[in-house]
């Protein structure tokens, strides 16, 4: 087989993965605009025999909190990306100077944290009872910032590509280890900056679990707690229409979008986050794997 054959078929089997990896996305888009008579009738189909925007309107029911809980969700997703990368950054430089004394016994605390956790039930008490997180968005945004994988990314990204040379260099001219840091090692480190940060502002946004805990003030739930219990609700009043009787009530909660109405909600969350990727999908690959194979 000629290359030009390789490249054709390897293209091919690339175009069908593409095409699986995005089928289900698509699936989604098209059941959040069908009818949901016709999602009963006929089940998920890519084909639906009636469209309608009655899943998106029933979401829209809830029109202001959703406003006020993308906003509070904004406002964790920005702020938490920026404090983890600025810290985790500088530990990871910290971790990548062979002069630092303390590296091995840090290093091995990174590790430690990867495989042993302290528990749910311990963190709870230390935020709420210590720390006086409770209600707070700050519960929602310090105990999530430090992540010790992304720690070994960004320290193996520095390792790989920041010399010591240069670092030395940077300490003739006068440069303490902060301005190094800022000046040269961060800027440089952008690739990895760019691959972490996405992670983490995607871990941000899909951040349910802690809010659940935490938060009691609706002024302060986040989009992904809101959609939670927009969904109960949903499910609530469904399993319940058939014990209220006859009538105009439950004529009209036997009318409510089912799976319409899921596939809009899971379209609010993904939206952001699907326009978002494009601009940092090409530092991915640069950001992930340098450092993989040593030359």
């Amino acid at each position: 087989m000629s290359e030009k054959h390789r490249q054709n078929l390897l293209g091919l089997i690339l175009l069908i993965l593409t095409a699986v990896c995005l089928l289900p996305l698509i699936l989604v888009v098209i059941i959040s605009l069908s009818d949901d008579n016709s999602i009963t009738e006929k089940g998920f189909s890519f084909f639906p025999d009636a469209w309608s925007l009655e899943g998106y309107r029933y979401v829209l029911t809830f029109g202001r909190q959703i406003a006020v809980s993308y906003g509070v969700t904004i406002l964790i997703t920005v702020l938490g990306t920026l404090i983890a990368l600025i810290t985790m950054n500088m530990f990871a430089y910290a971790l990548s100077r062979k002069c630092f004394r303390l590296r091995k016994p840090f290093s091995f605390l990174v590790l430690i944290s990867m495989l042993f956790s302290g528990g749910q039930l311990s963190c709870y008490m230390i935020n709420t009872k210590v720390y006086g997180l409770g209600d707070s968005l700050l519960a929602l945004i310090l105990p999530e910032c430090i992540t010790a994988m992304h720690i070994i990314i960004l320290r193996t990204y520095i390792q790989s590509n920041v010399p010591d040379a240069l670092i030395e260099a940077a300490k003739i001219d006068g440069a303490g280890e902060f301005r190094t840091f800022w000046q040269i090692v961060f800027p440089v480190s952008k690739p990895s900056v760019a691959a972490v940060g996405f992670m983490v502002a995607v871990r941000y946004w899909n951040e349910w679990q802690n809010a659940l805990l935490y938060i009691r003030s609706s002024s302060k739930t986040p989009l992904q707690l809101l959609l939670v219990r927009i969904q109960k609700n949903l499910d609530f009043l469904l399993n319940t229409s058939g014990a209220l009787g006859a009538g105009n009530v439950t004529s009209m909660m036997q009318n409510l979008p089912k799976e319409s109405a899921r596939m809009a909600i899971l379209m609010v969350v993904l939206g952001p986050v699907i326009i978002a990727y494009p601009f940092f999908q090409k530092y991915f690959v640069k950001g992930l794997t340098v450092g993989s194979v040593k030359g």
